[in-house]
């Protein structure tokens, strides 16, 4: 099994938006002034109070899955060597489990933590993302109609599955290429 890798706090995706904010903010007090740019801080730190409990909720589920399930047992179903059987298995996962993004996220970090296949894991987030009945039957049935859910649904069933068999074969090149490029030493000292 690969070695778990380390994950920063701070890194450049964090720095990024940290920039981004600061820029808007810097934009939004000398394009309307310090009250309107007030009310904006205001507004986002409501945001964060009200959202903040449910990011550690769903993080804390995160941390639940590391501890409860065996690395044995993950990496058996869903793990690299798992094949069809474990995107199939990561695909029905996605569609029977319910949650927004501050659940579904975090649990999918845990399964790759605790041994998941990396193409797994896009399986699940793929289809929960394109395939969520819980968006289907809230907002697309009512707005747009059964004929519509209908087939963005069908169109929609062979994409994960594809999207985990392109993430698979990408890793497997890329571990390929490293392992030749160690062995033959043309790796920077």
């Amino acid at each position: 099994m690969p070695p778990r890798r380390r994950i920063k706090s701070f890194d450049w995706s964090t720095g990024a938006v940290a920039a981004i904010t600061v820029a808007a903010g810097a934009w939004v007090y000398w394009h309307d002034g310090q009250a309107r740019f007030l009310e904006s801080v205001s507004g986002d730190v409501g945001l964060t109070i009200y959202m903040l409990p449910k990011v550690l909720a769903g993080c804390l589920i995160g941390a639940l899955v590391t501890l409860l399930l065996p690395r044995e047992v993950v990496a058996r179903w869903v793990g690299a060597e798992s094949g069809l059987l474990g995107l199939a298995i990561a695909y029905i996962a996605a569609l029977i489990l319910p949650g927004s993004p501050l659940t579904i996220f975090p649990i999918a970090s845990a399964f790759l933590a605790v041994g998941a296949d990396v193409g797994a894991v896009v399986v699940y987030i793929t289809a929960w993302s394109l395939i969520g009945y819980q968006r289907a039957l809230v907002w697309e049935l009512p707005f747009l109609g059964p004929h519509f859910v209908i087939w963005r649904i069908i169109v929609s069933l062979p994409l994960p599955l594809i999207a985990g068999l392109l993430a698979r074969l990408l890793l497997r090149a890329i571990a390929a290429r490293n392992k030749t490029r160690g062995k033959s030493g043309d790796e920077p000292a």
